[in-house]
Parts: structure tokens; sequence; C-alpha cells
């Protein structure tokens, strides 16, 4: 048969040119919004938006703009790599769309901001240029969260019965600098570290508020976030999502976005709500100078932790957190009733200040001669408990000596020149306080890692300053620290300091005092506590008043230092669950992560099995095609288990993340190293 001439497009376009669909993103109606396009395979991705840009005969500024290939997941940003060597053939739906987008943000302290975010960025870039417009340092502590279907349920059950619309106070930053792309302000974010705040009340300080006049966050705006706003009402609390089970903790960390990747990618749409939350607890160099946000966000996200019972306290500890909040909500009350320009008596404050900031960050003791010369050990009489199976708890008193990282106790004092009954090495254990300060009661609880578990062994001290030095040197050891090392005795301080707290009388003026009348005790409260106290209102209030009188000197910063403090020092304190399945198990466990370990715990009893410090750690690394972790220790121990409540990718994360945050130092200037944070987070998927 005849062969059939086939006729070719013009000569211009060559036979290899193919027709590319691109949705514009526009807000012109009368325009269209779907442009083809003829284009070649070596054809660069900046050619493929100038030619889109002189099509669509719009003047205005598209610098922002990108393509988004909507199949793909991906952006197209390296405008210099042509279409075929992103991949890219006639079937792709290309979208022209803006980088910077609105997106909501739910904040510790429970506000909403509205602000302009880049949809392009990395998860971690964003977070750092979200943290500029809201002046808060260290971005790299926090992370965004995708509330979980199970938490928002309970929200939607209420909402349905309610007859009027919930009706949200969001705070409008979206004229921000940082928003529409540019990176020309810092905000109120001060790369000099020029004080931003008057540091006795933690509000802006006025003058400094003109440096920074084309900032989104004005002076009212930014007292908002440094504020701690009134309590919420029990009606409020109870309508929150509260976890009761390891398992629903478990749920809380599953939303993590992943920090690698950017916000589309991860199916994030414009003006979704968000988290924004610390995720990693270490707060590096918390400064009440230039850190009254900060510091406020972190008391607030404490506060919450308590309140939701998202942390187990005691009831002890629960009244001191409610009579701290107690207070900073009186000072913030009367605080904003104040112009706030005072700057006279920095010095004095900064002085006063100067040890708690000591103290929170784990000390700079200024001897360290001492430290060189002095090898310092304890030896002391105390009581010593092991809990058996079955019978009661047989208490004994022996002779014990502390030294380098080890606790060895003996018969009596005059034998402990010989061989110890027994030495308890405590590097990698888990050291819990156990202490009743009403009661006199100073116990030391130690959870010793064993081949098939935790051996428990309790210490019990005599008195106050005896438990903060044992206690002391027990918490550095199981971090592998002797007492020579600096941050002893800020830890024995911050141990103290936290008894005296505790330790209050009752006082009969307390209970008169008119302030009880109109103090809601129950917002001060979790609602087990509330519960207990239902029948006895007055009671609780007077409770929390007795424990006021031991915290009402305190001006506002060092309340809510006090308050992170006291959270800090709970046994569960900075602990993120997930639920796992170990290789070669057959029941699922929980994985508990924090900064310095992991803890596989019962998911039944809540008990800790095994305890792994990331000191011992060799290496890590995830079977991307079976979802599975595995990480080697030293002395040829190593785990592999799956992630069953989240992504894998989002403990890898964590593991990764924590030990990035350990590198930091002070004199970084505050420039972070993003790529290494990429390369110990990222996981090669």
């Amino acid at each position: 048969p005849q062969l059939q001439a086939v006729r070719w497009p013009d000569c211009e376009y060559g036979s290899h040119s193919w027709e590319l669909v691109v949705t514009v993103d526009h807000q012109h109606e009368e325009v269209q919004k779907e442009f083809l396009l003829r284009v070649t395979g070596d054809l660069h991705i900046g050619g493929v938006m100038l030619k889109l840009v002189e099509q669509i005969k719009i003047s205005q500024d598209w610098s922002d703009y990108a393509l988004w290939w909507e199949q793909k997941k991906c952006w197209l940003l390296k405008t210099h790599w042509t279409l075929d060597k992103c991949g890219v053939q006639a079937d792709a739906k290309l979208f022209f769309t803006t980088q910077h987008k609105m997106l909501r943000l739910r904040l510790p302290n429970m506000k909403t901001v509205r602000l302009k975010v880049s949809f392009s960025s990395m998860v971690f870039k964003a977070v750092s240029d979200i943290c500029k417009i809201l002046n808060i340092r260290r971005s790299e502590e926090l992370s965004l969260l995708k509330q979980s279907e199970d938490t928002l349920k309970k929200k939607k059950k209420k909402d349905k019965n309610s007859k009027e619309p919930v009706t949200e106070d969001i705070l409008n930053l979206c004229n921000s600098p940082v928003s529409s792309g540019l990176s020309g302000s810092p905000g109120l974010y001060s790369k000099t570290m020029t004080p931003v705040y008057d540091p006795i009340s933690g509000t802006p300080a006025s003058s400094t508020i003109t440096w920074f006049s084309d900032s989104p966050l004005t002076e009212q705006n930014c007292s908002i976030l440094a504020f701690s706003h009134p309590n919420c009402s029990p009606e409020t609390l109870a309508e929150m999502y509260q976890p009761r089970t390891l398992a629903d903790k478990a749920k809380l960390n599953a939303g993590w976005l992943d920090s690698s990747r950017s916000l589309m990618e991860q199916g994030i749409l414009e003006d979704d709500q968000l988290l924004l939350r610390f995720k990693y607890y270490t707060f590096f160099d918390l400064n009440p100078k230039y850190d009254a946000v900060r510091i406020n966000q972190i008391y607030e996200q404490a506060r919450w932790a308590i309140l939701l019972e998202e942390i187990d306290c005691t009831e002890e500890e629960m009244l001191i957190f409610a009579a701290l909040q107690y207070h900073v909500s009186k000072l913030s009350l009367s605080s904003e009733a104040q112009d706030f320009t005072c700057e006279s008596e920095v010095d004095e404050v900064e002085a006063a200040l100067s040890n708690l900031e000591v103290t929170l960050e784990g000390g700079n003791a200024s001897n360290i001669l001492e430290d060189i010369t002095d090898i310092p050990k304890l030896a002391d009489n105390l009581r010593l408990v092991r809990p058996r199976k079955l019978s009661l708890k047989a208490i004994k008193p022996y002779w014990f000596v502390f030294k380098d990282t080890s606790v060895s106790y003996f018969k009596n004092k005059e034998s402990a020149q010989g061989e110890p009954i027994e030495k308890i090495n405590l590097k990698g254990c888990e050291i819990v306080p156990d202490v009743n300060v009403a009661a006199k009661k100073f116990g030391i609880k130690l959870l010793i890692p064993v081949a098939d578990g935790m051996n428990e062994v309790y210490l019990r001290c005599d008195n106050e300053t005896q438990y903060a030095r044992w206690m002391a040197a027990c918490v550095l050891a199981s971090k592998g620290k002797t007492m020579a090392d600096s941050s002893y005795h800020p830890e024995v301080h911050k141990i103290l300091s936290f008894l005296k707290m505790k330790n209050w009388t009752m006082s009969p003026q307390a209970v008169s005092d008119p302030e009880s009348i109109d103090m809601k005790p129950e917002c001060f409260v979790s609602l087990r506590y509330t519960k207990k106290y239902k029948s006895k209102q007055v009671r609780l209030a007077a409770r929390i008043l007795e424990a006021h009188q031991n915290v009402s000197q305190m001006t506002l910063v060092e309340a809510k230092l006090r308050f992170i403090q006291a959270w800090q020092s709970l046994p569960e304190f900075g602990l993120s669950y997930y639920i796992v399945r170990f290789k070669g198990s057959k029941k699922d466990d929980v994985l508990g992560v924090s900064y310095n370990r992991l803890i596989r715990i019962d998911i039944a009893t809540g008990d800790p099995i095994t305890t792994w410090r990331f000191s011992n750690m060799k290496q890590w690394n995830v079977n991307w095609e079976i979802r599975q972790v595995a990480i080697e220790f030293d002395q040829n121990v190593s785990i592999a288990f799956t992630c069953l409540s989240a992504d894998c990718k989002i403990i890898h994360e964590y593991i990764g993340g924590y030990i990035f945050l350990s590198t930091r130092s002070k004199d970084q200037n505050e420039t972070l190293d993003e790529d290494l944070f990429h390369k110990l987070t990222g996981g090669q998927e």
C-alpha cells in the first residue's frame, strides 16, 4: 500500500515539541486560568515560567510564584533544570502558584495567629521564619504539629451541641515583611541581641518598638504573645482532649510534620490550622532579657501539659503549679494596667536573675580550679529499700558511698574500707524522685537496667539537704557525669528551691484572705484534682493560697521560670511517646523519646523496661522498605522496631534532632548548621 504523507507542525517547533498544560493561580476573574504552552524537553523551568507570564498578559509581581507538580507532589524550584531533567512530560499537571500562603497557627498559649508562610521551603526553614516574625529565639526547638483526628473529635462533638457559632480570636499578622516573601526586617527579633523587652515586667520596652516600625508585631500584639492571659473556665478545660493512657499520649505525637519537606508536599492547604509547639525539650540559653515571648510560650506549654494531664504529678506538686499560675495571672492582670517604660533597674534585675539563668542552663560554676583538684564523693547513712514480690518492703540502714558514677553500700562506716555489699553503677539508670515534703519522705527511686528489664532500688534520705545532694549526684551519674561537673551545685540548688516551694504550713491569715473569695481554684488544677476537692472547693482555694505564700514575692518572669523549672523536675518531663513493636516481640510496647535517652515502657503498667542512652549510640538508620528503625549501641547492643502510632520518620527525626541540639554552643552567634540538621534527621529515603 502507498504510504500517506504526514504533515508536521511548523518548522519553528521541530518534531520533538509538545504541549504542556499549566493552571495559573491568580485572582483576576476575567482572565483564563488554564494555559497551553508548546515546549521542548530541553527548555528549562525558568524558560517555562517566562513563556507563561508572557501569555498571561497580566502586569503584576510574579516573583513569589513557582511551579508545583500536582501528581508528583513536588515544587520545581531549580529554575536552571530542563523539563527532561525534572522528568516532566506531556501528561504533567503543573500549577503556577505563590510560594507564600496564609496559615493559621495555634501557639502554646492557645492564641491563634494568622500569617504568611513559605509553602515551598522545608518546614525547618519555614519554622525559623515564623519564629522571627513572632520574636521567638532558638527556632530549632519548635516545630509544626497537625492535630490528630482523635483529639479533634471531642471538640467537634461539643461544637454540635452549642447553639452559638464559636468565633475564634485570631491575631492577624498578614502584612508582615517576612510574610510577603521579603527577609528585610527581623520583626521584633534582634540579631545584635539588643534587649527588646523591659526585663522587669517582661513587657515590650516602648522605646525599642520604633527601631522595628515595619514589623507586624506592634506593641499591643507583642504583649499578647509575651503575656499570660486569664485562665480558662473549667467547662473549657473539660472540652479539651485529655490523654488518659500511654496510648492516648502517643496520639499527641503522631502529627509532627517532616522537617525536611515543605508544607505543600505534606498536604497542608492555604489557611489550614497547625499547632506551633516546642518539640524538643532542651531550652538553650533561656534569657529573661531577650526571651519574653519564648519564656511565656514555654510556660504556657508546660501549664497546659499539667492542666490536661499530659504529664503526671503528685497532689503536692499540683498545688505548687496552681500557686505559681495564680501568682502569674495576678501579676499579669496588674501589669497590663500599667505602662512600662522603666529601664533603670535593669542591672539589679539582671544580677538577681543570673543565678536563675545558670540553674536553668545547667550552670557554669566559677570555681573551676576546685573542680580539677578535688574529686568529690558523698558518704552518709541512708536507708535502702528493695521491693520484694509477695512480701513487705525490707528497709535497712547502710553506710553509702557515692564516687564517680557509682554508689556502693556497706554494713557500717567502719567496714567501708573493705568490699561493699553491692556496687551499683548508675550510668544509664532512670532516677525518679519519691518525695512527700509534708510527710517528711525524701526518697530516690533507682531503676537499674538488667537483661530482662529494670531492677528497682529505693534510697531513703533523712532531710532536704541530704536528699538534694544525693539526688543531684544520682541524676548526673545517670547521664555519665561525676560530681566534679560544673552543673552539680546548680542541680543541688534547683532541687532545694523546689523542695522549699513544696514546704508550706497552714496559715490562718491565708485562709481568711479576702482574695480567696474571688479565686477560682478549679482553673489552676487538672480535672482530677477538681473532682477530688468537689465537695470542698474552699479547701482547695485555701491550699493554693497556702502554697502561694512561698512564691508571692517573685517577679512575673521569675515565677514563669520557676514554673518551667518545676515542670522540668517531674520524672516524666520531656518524654514523647510512641507505640512500637520491637523486632522479635509478640506484643506492642511504648517507646519514650527524651533528650538523652530512649525508654522501652510496658504499655499495660507504664513501667520502664529498658533504657538506652544516646551517649552510647554508635549509629541509627531506617530500612524504608519495611519502615523499621534500627539502632546500634556500644557493647554489641542493637535494637530494631517498627512504629505503629506514627510514621517511623518522626521517631528517626526526633533522635537526630536531639543529637543535633546537643551540638549547640554559646559562641555560635545563633546561626544554625541547617545542613547538619538535615543530615542527622533526614534519613536517606
